[in-house]
């Protein structure tokens, strides 16, 4: 015998439909209320599109044909309202894989619609409901955990970090995974570091100041600080004209250790700016090696005089080479890579805001180095025990 069908009256509906929208499990409310889920989306659903004129009783509503078109129009409406608010919500989830998607519908059920999300995203809400009811295993949930971090760590470094960057982020949070593994997550993400493009030499070397013999030779390594300093000159274009950025590093950990952002190309606006904030940040130690290319800002007599006051030998590098000061334009390529290639034009006050938290910030703070065997500045130095003299 059939049990008998129960009826449900308008307010009982209508009390039903306003309590779901402040409830996030609207699964749990129905089964407190003794209905189907379905039925209970159904009364939202037909809630959300007549208002107070729902749940009239058997029957459809009788409306004139101009109340029907209108009805239809604002149908149509609050669908392309609807899809467009799960779109903006989602766009990150799009081009995820299937498990992200269904996960970023089950945080969102109390908020829009899952048929809707389900056709937002391109997928079969029958799946999404196998997958939320299937259980998972301690090596599935493991394995979304680590695609949670993965995801946190790459738009936390401005999806400037790929693979190995990342593979060492998480084994510094305790997870031991190979950078294999993380790459082949990374893929099934659809997550890809910012790609990098050729360096442009910019430097004017026709001065006819001294030029000092290449001393540095490409020996990269110092093994203390403020034993070799690099430095170097590049251009940031910007929607009112081009910014000079001057940065010198210290070959020990890589820390850009004085910088200077100007509107030209002086002696004073770039090297020497840029070589006094250095001596205010690092304590100059014995036989400072200070390297850069042959550009006038380096070779000019004020800036020569500058270092022989200091007794820091001087070293310059080869006529058009750019290898010969590799790591100086290695950071330039990074810079631009990861900050500046691919975005938007902005002001010179916004870019200036821009560099000195990338710099001050990310590189010099929080960045991992493949240099430093992917530590940041501070674990290096701090595995070394270096604390004099570094600023």
């Amino acid at each position: 015998m059939k049990g008998e069908r129960k009826i449900y009256d308008p307010a009982f509906k209508t009390k039903a439909v306003e309590l779901s929208k402040e409830r996030t499990n609207v699964s749990e409310l129905a089964r407190e209320l003794g209905i189907a889920v379905t039925l209970l989306y159904k009364w939202r659903k037909e809630y959300e599109e007549f208002g107070e004129r729902s749940f009239p009783g058997n029957g459809k509503l009788k409306l004139t044909p101009e109340q029907e078109k209108i009805h239809e129009l604002e149908k149509k409406l609050k669908d392309a309202e609807l899809e467009r608010d799960i779109f903006k919500k989602s766009n990150r989830h799009l081009l995820q894989e299937r498990s992200l998607k269904y996960k970023f519908i089950k945080n969102n059920e109390s908020i829009f619609p899952i048929e809707k999300m389900c056709n937002v995203l391109k997928l079969c809400s029958s799946g999404y409901y196998k997958w939320k009811n299937r259980p998972c295993s301690k090596k599935l949930l493991l394995k979304e955990k680590i695609k949670q971090q993965i995801t946190s760590i790459y738009f936390s470094s401005k999806q400037r970090y790929g693979s190995p960057r990342i593979t060492s982020e998480l084994n510094s949070l305790g997870y031991k995974i190979s950078r294999v593994t993380v790459a082949k997550y990374m893929k099934e993400l659809g997550l890809r570091s910012k790609l990098s493009k050729k360096f442009k030499v910019t430097t004017n070397s026709k001065h006819n100041y001294l030029v000092v013999e290449n001393v540095l030779d490409r020996n990269f390594i110092a093994e203390k600080p403020a034993q070799v300093w690099v430095s170097d000159i590049t251009y940031i274009q910007t929607k009112e004209g081009f910014l000079y950025l001057t940065t010198v590093i210290d070959l020990y950990d890589r820390k850009i250790i004085g910088w200077s952002l100007s509107n030209g190309m002086s002696t004073e606006e770039t090297s020497l700016s840029a070589w006094k904030m250095a001596v205010k940040n690092r304590k100059i130690g014995e036989s400072l090696i200070f390297h850069s290319d042959r550009g006038v800002q380096y070779a000019s007599r004020k800036f020569a005089n500058t270092l022989e006051f200091y007794g820091v030998t001087r070293s310059m590098s080869r006529r058009g080479n750019c290898w010969d000061n590799a790591v100086a334009e290695s950071f330039f390529k990074s810079l631009k890579t990861e900050l500046i290639y691919g975005n938007k034009l902005i002001t010179k006050e916004k870019m200036e805001l821009e560099i000195f938290e990338y710099i001050e910030i990310w590189y010099n703070k929080k960045r991992r180095h493949s240099a430093l065997n992917y530590q940041t500045i501070e674990e290096f130095n701090n595995q070394n025990k270096i604390y004099q003299n570094v600023a």
